[in-house]
């Protein structure tokens, strides 16, 4: 907002005089907050710091001058002119230029006769100037911010409108200093995100919006009042001027807002670590930060032993019924607060309409078993209803990670089929499944599953029947057809109708047990997908 002693002496009033800079040119930074013109030698006490002193010298001591600049820089002062040709014919004492070095308290002179009262209105309206742009600045940030609260916007455009304002990178992290999102605003996001936790649990403010000189950061806190729940850090090397208080408060409070109007949705945590799993799972384009960025929420990727995590409510059939999204959501709250209860770093999203996944990262000294079963108990005991929970195998690569997830969704699949009492299942839990899903990708299985199943699908595709279900129906309760007419909600007699037309459509006896594995088997395949 204010100028600087190098702006200052470079106005066309003060250029008239030839001033010199003769000592304290590492101040020449320094804001001038105001113009104050005085000749006594203890004109100290009557300043408050960031005043530009005028003076020609005339009453100051000869003795005095080291205490009097000594003074003057101890309460704040911005720099000294002074006029030469009154007390000081060529040049200033020594001891003024010394001590002004010393404190690096910009000395600069004035060769030539200078109107002091123009040189105070020529500062004052620099400072006047300066504080309406700062306003008309603070204005447009209100405006902006204003625009994006009623719009709703999401906290990634919140954070890059902040980041494109203020030109600094800017992060939104939790009260636990897990980092919700971020804009780098041009910088190396790696290094933004290094270590984060660490130095952000280091650094800590009395006031709801303060500067840490020390860290330089400036930190306001987000949410309502009793109600906060994180922290908006811009990284500022320098103490910010007004507009950047205003954009981190405007920026802070639609953060609110949104967490507000979306509380019945998707928490902002969800969402972060939703992202971050459909990267690793190569549903979106993996950034080259996303190591960085997971190290940032608290779950390391890099030398650890990461282990994919499916949950999926046992209510929800694969093939038939879809799991809402406000189940999912309420379960990935629970799988995420089983971590938390735990203590194991995990990523947990919900990425589909069926499931919740997760990613464990466990340190490689910690045994992978004992920290499954702990998971697993709090999971069963925290969910709102009875769920499967299938693992992955564990891997020690990020490139690997696909692999896991994609592993435990399959075999979550394969288990609700019959979820037992387990705490959780692994590949070789499921067995013919679980086989299956190993040879998933051979082209000649698929094959296979074609050929059995390809006249009964079209059947289906052409009249609108339900022949494939039927026969599913009859494959699972193991060729008892009572128990099948009942699955189907049909009369026995409408049920045996029905098999005996899929028996004419495929040309096959389902009394024999061989014929009726062999559908089986390629429906389990189809049931997988691509």
């Amino acid at each position: 907002m204010y100028p600087t002693v190098a702006e200052v002496v470079a106005l066309p009033v003060i250029r008239q005089g030839k001033p010199r800079l003769v000592a304290g040119s590492a101040g020449l930074g320094r804001r001038v907050r105001w113009v104050h013109v005085a000749e006594i030698a203890d004109i100290a006490p009557l300043l408050r710091g960031g005043e530009l002193v005028l003076t020609t010298g005339v009453i100051l001591p000869d003795s005095g001058l080291a205490r009097y600049v000594e003074e003057l820089a101890t309460v704040g002062c911005a720099g000294l002119i002074v006029e030469l040709g009154r007390r000081w014919r060529d040049d200033v004492p020594a001891a003024l230029v010394a001590e002004a070095e010393r404190h690096g308290l910009p000395l600069v002179t004035l060769t030539e006769e200078t109107k002091y009262v123009a040189v105070t209105e020529a500062v004052v309206g620099l400072i006047v100037d300066a504080q309406l742009a700062e306003l008309r600045a603070a204005e447009q940030v209100h405006e902006t911010f204003t625009a994006l609260t009623v719009a709703g916007a999401e906290p990634a455009e919140v954070l890059r409108e902040v980041a494109r304002t203020s030109g600094l990178p800017v992060v939104l992290e939790t009260l636990g200093h897990d980092v919700l999102a971020y804009d780098a605003a041009g910088h190396d996001p790696v290094l933004l995100l290094d270590d984060w936790a660490a130095r952000s649990r280091a650094v800590t403010v009395s006031e709801r919006t303060a500067y840490d000189t020390a860290s330089g950061w400036l930190i306001t806190i987000v949410g309502a009042r009793g109600a906060d729940w994180g922290r908006l850090v811009l990284v500022s090397p320098e103490p910010p001027p007004h507009r950047h208080v205003v954009v981190a408060e405007r920026a802070a409070s639609a953060l609110a807002v949104h967490r507000l109007v979306a509380r019945d949705r998707e928490s902002l945590e969800r969402q972060t670590h939703r992202t971050l799993l459909a990267q690793l799972l190569g549903q979106a384009p993996q950034s080259p930060d996303l190591g960085a960025r997971a190290a940032a929420l608290g779950v390391p990727l890099e030398r650890r032993q990461l282990i994919g995590v499916a949950v999926r409510p046992v209510s929800v059939l694969q093939g038939q019924t879809l799991a809402t999204q406000e189940v999912l959501r309420d379960l990935a709250e629970a799988t995420a607060l089983a971590g938390r209860r735990v203590t194991v770093a995990a990523l947990v999203g919900v990425v589909d309409d069926t499931s919740v996944r997760a990613l464990l990262s466990v340190p490689m000294t910690v045994g992978v078993e004992g920290v499954l079963r702990k998971v697993a108990r709090e999971i069963h005991r925290t969910a709102a209803s009875p769920v499967v929970i299938a693992v992955g195998t564990t891997v020690s690569s990020t490139t690997d990670v696909r692999r896991s997830l994609g592993e435990a969704a399959h075999v979550a699949g394969a288990a609700l089929r019959a979820p037992g009492s387990q705490l959780y299942h692994r590949l070789d839990d499921v067995r013919l499944r679980g086989l299956l899903h190993l040879l998933r990708d051979d082209e000649r299985v698929r094959a296979f599953a074609d050929r059995e199943l390809g006249p009964l699908q079209a059947r289906d595709t052409a009249q609108g029947s339900r022949l494939v279900e039927l026969l599913r129906h009859l494959c699972e309760n193991g060729g008892n057809k009572s128990a099948a007419a009942a699955a189907a909600h049909l009369s026995r007699t409408a049920y045996y109708q029905q098999l005996a037309r899929i028996e004419q459509v495929l040309g096959v006896s389902l009394e024999d047990p061989e014929s009726v594995l062999s559908l089986y088997v390629a429906l389990l395949v189809h049931e997988m997908g691509p």
